[in-house]
């Protein structure tokens, strides 16, 4: 059975963090594939101010020198609110020849008691947790756990970061920059 990795979020925007924990994540578990899903609007957060499409799009540059990464927009596609549990299910049903490994950060995994349905989630897919700074990996459910390096980066400080106009050259690949640039995204090319 082929084994497939999950890295689910917004990815506004995808930077290296995300790139590291998919690879050390697939060579440690012998995934054949990490698929990076972009929510359209999580639970627990407010919507993205970037559109779906720029999201996609910037994932698809962060990801292509890769041949084991893939981006899957099922959570795009359904639009609204998206629930990890519907996601899973939808995607078993779609590949039932692939073992499924959902990928979450040290910071997920504290919040797993609050998500739609975890229960049953846990009985549809293994999760693999990853350290973050700041948070434990501790939780009650069966987590498998991966060490990999420590990047503490954010979606949420590069977006800072590119309003001030700070570089986040060797945090963010080089062509999402670009694309960043070219589409104005995150008021990166007006002035303050």
């Amino acid at each position: 059975m082929e084994r497939i990795g999950i890295l689910g979020g917004t990815f506004d925007p995808p930077h290296l963090g995300h790139l590291l924990i998919a690879e050390e994540v697939r060579l440690a578990m012998d995934l054949q594939e990490v698929w990076f899903i972009p929510t359209y609007t999580p639970p627990h957060k407010t919507a993205s101010k970037t559109s779906a499409q720029d999201r996609i799009q910037m994932l698809h540059l962060a990801t292509k020198s890769n041949p084991h990464f893939k981006v899957n927009t099922i959570e795009i596609e359904r639009t609204g609110k998206s629930y990890t549990v519907d996601t899973m299910k939808e995607l078993q049903k779609l590949h039932p020849e692939k073992e499924f490994y959902f990928i979450i950060g040290a910071d997920m995994v504290e919040y797993l008691p609050n998500w739609h349905k975890v229960d049953e989630l846990f009985s549809l897919v293994r999760f693999v947790g990853v350290k973050r700074s700041g948070y434990q990996l501790v939780t009650e459910y069966p987590i498998t756990e991966i060490d990999i390096p420590m990047i503490d980066i954010s979606s949420s400080m590069l977006r800072n970061w590119l309003r001030r106009k700070r570089s986040v050259h060797y945090i963010v690949p080089e062509p999402v920059i670009s694309y960043i640039k070219e589409k104005d995204l995150y008021e990166y090319n007006r002035s303050n």
